[in-house]
């Protein structure tokens, strides 16, 4: 497993940013800007990173864990310790998604983070972003189950979404099998 520090951790890599709030935050010079203007301050477990744009950053993705509502253009400090820090790759299958039913979110993770129980089918990052573009709609639109015979939605829902997830089936084979 690749050690990240100072030097490499924005280079090729997935994280998962907690934001912070500015009294957790002892505001110094920072030790580089970027030239996109985000600030990063390092420390010997990790790195702060003040920014106003999460997501796609350069050759990285990194997600912001907010304490509130976040929308981009609205400067936020996350931290992420060094062991937060995955390969990133675009053609490597190394994301997997995960559903909350009850919010209807959506969302993908690295497959080395500790919570991968290998169940879920492993993903590029082409692959990731049009199956929660699919899932999003199974969640929140009901055109994709037009004509279908279901007495309930929701549970029609999860176990389409269930399955999208934890295997290679398209949602039209998913359909067709469910006749």
């Amino acid at each position: 497993m690749k050690i990240y520090h100072s030097k490499n951790f924005h280079k090729h890599t997935f994280c998962l940013w907690t934001e912070v709030s500015q009294t957790d935050f002892d505001l110094q010079k920072p030790q580089f800007k970027s030239k996109s203007g985000s600030e990063y301050y390092f420390t010997e477990k990790g790195v702060y990173r003040i920014s106003n744009h999460w997501g796609r950053a350069a050759n990285c993705r990194w997600r912001l864990i907010s304490l509130s509502d976040y929308k981009n253009q609205h400067t936020k400090i996350g931290f992420a310790r060094w062991t937060d820090f995955y390969p990133n790759d675009e053609t490597a299958k190394l994301f997997f998604i995960q559903v909350n039913f009850d919010q209807k979110t959506v969302d993908f993770f690295h497959k080395d983070m500790p919570f991968y129980d290998g169940k879920a089918v492993l993903l590029n990052a082409v692959e990731t972003a049009k199956t929660i573009k699919i899932i999003k709609q199974i969640l929140n639109e009901e055109a994709w189950a037009k004509y279908l015979k279901y007495e309930n939605l929701e549970f029609l829902r999860r176990e389409f979404v269930e399955k999208i997830i934890n295997s290679d089936l398209s949602l039209n084979e998913i359909k067709r099998n469910y006749f």
